[in-house]
């Protein structure tokens, strides 16, 4: 598998590299420099879902890593399902939410965490990533206990949810967790200064757990293959998919399973007040704001890191952007979107009723429509709870943890402090 860097196509790598990389010169994303395609789409979707993900992934890395190993590492990491479930007449929820931290991102976490393993050669590695909520719990608990790897996660002080924080600040160990004065934006810049420092690069082993890392994107693509396996086949050719975005990179995976010829007809990227995306999607104009804080935290994100690899997959597949589908929900919305799924019979949580509620707007005669559910409601306890006037019982994961100590410490969104805390990490 060769990559390219997005800003800068001179810079080609394997995957090995791009994994324990991470970026590219000037920030840059790594991008594949070709996409397979599969001859026969319906044998593969009649796959189990670890043997279909593991001939994705081998398609896309190539002989870097025997099959037989790529298998391995595939059934280690997507130990658990993601089920499809009717909520209307044409709509389904895709459920992310049953791995061990009860989020999406526990897929790409766990690949993650098994590929720089497996392609380290035991060297010290930092791990340095940013949340917004769910990264960090997926992040935590997919390298705790990982000989040779430190993990240091910044989330923006007072900005997710109490069980987002308990679930991954209550580990120890080689889990290190910082709570930056600011928003996930400010988090997010201090983790590219980070990369931006060559000397502290190499003397940390520094890497990133963020969707900016390639084999978080390439394990994400597997559960839309699986989605759209438990669709009908006579009504494959219809499917639309409406994803709730934060940094993207949910969005980019889906996209990219569509360019590998995964029969998805359309997306709808949807967002929160922090909608840069679908401004610029009407305008033209690239014209961030400044984050505010949501119901649904994990998409508080005014510039998106993913979005270049959006506009480059575009640009090679000869896609028109306009025809990416978008829109935002307020947290009125948002709420009212809660209670007609539970109305409908059905538990969700902030980000996927804004999904829910776009695909509901948009979808079309003759279309069916999935929106993704991208974490467990008890992690949102607070705020469901208030709106739909319940109290949710917490499954095993969070329960462990809601009675721990939080050990984080508290940093001003300052990088020659950062600099100085990831130094004394990596000399313990």
């Amino acid at each position: 598998m060769k990559l390219y860097n997005i800003k800068d196509h001179s810079e080609v790598v394997s995957f090995s590299q791009a994994v324990q990389q991470g970026l590219g010169r000037g920030q840059g994303l790594f991008f594949p420099d070709t996409l397979p395609q599969f001859d026969d789409m319906d044998a593969l979707l009649t796959m189990p879902l670890v043997e279909r993900s593991t001939e994705i992934l081998s398609a896309l890395i190539g002989e870097e890593l025997p099959k037989s190993q790529i298998g391995e590492l595939v059934s280690e990491a997507f130990n658990f399902d993601a089920p499809l479930k009717q909520v209307g007449e044409h709509i389904h929820a895709l459920e992310l939410f049953h791995g061990p931290t009860l989020a999406f991102k526990d897929f790409g976490g766990r690949f993650m965490a098994q590929s720089i393993a497996a392609v380290s050669d035991g060297k010290k590695i930092t791990i340095l990533t940013a949340t917004s909520g769910d990264t960090g719990a997926a992040v935590a608990h997919a390298f705790y206990g990982i000989d040779n790897i430190d993990v240091v996660i910044l989330y923006p002080k007072g900005k997710i949810s109490p069980l987002q924080e308990k679930l991954f600040c209550t580990l120890g160990g080689n889990i290190h967790t910082v709570a930056i004065n600011g928003d996930f934006d400010d988090c997010q810049s201090l983790v590219k200064q980070a990369f931006d420092d060559n000397d502290l690069r190499q003397t940390i082993g520094l890497n990133s757990a963020n969707s900016i890392n390639i084999s978080r994107l390439m394990a994400q693509i597997c559960y839309y293959f699986e989605a759209v396996a438990q669709v009908p086949k006579q009504k494959r050719d219809q499917l639309v998919m409406a994803v709730p975005s934060g940094n993207f990179g949910n969005l980019t995976a889906g996209l990219l399973a569509k360019a590998m010829g995964l029969p998805i007809k359309r997306f709808i990227a949807g967002t929160n007040a922090n909608d840069t995306v679908p401004r610029y999607l009407q305008s033209g104009q690239w014209a961030p704001h400044q984050t505010v804080a949501t119901l649904s935290n994990a998409m508080d994100v005014s510039q998106p890191n993913n979005w270049p690899r959006i506009e480059e997959l575009f640009r090679r597949q000869q896609w028109p952007l306009g025809e990416l589908a978008s829109g935002w929900a307020d947290d009125e919305e948002t709420a009212e979107s809660l209670r007609a799924l539970s109305q409908a019979g059905y538990l969700c949580e902030p980000h996927g009723a804004i999904a829910y509620r776009l695909l509901e707007q948009q979808l079309e005669d003759g279309e069916e429509g999935i929106f993704l559910c991208t974490a467990h409601p008890a992690k949102f306890k607070e705020s469901v709870d208030a709106i739909l006037d319940i109290n949710i019982t917490l499954p095993k994961p969070l329960a462990e943890h809601a009675t721990r100590s939080v050990l984080s410490q508290t940093m001003d969104g300052d990088f020659i402090q950062l600099k100085e805390s990831l130094l004394h990490i990596n000399n313990r």
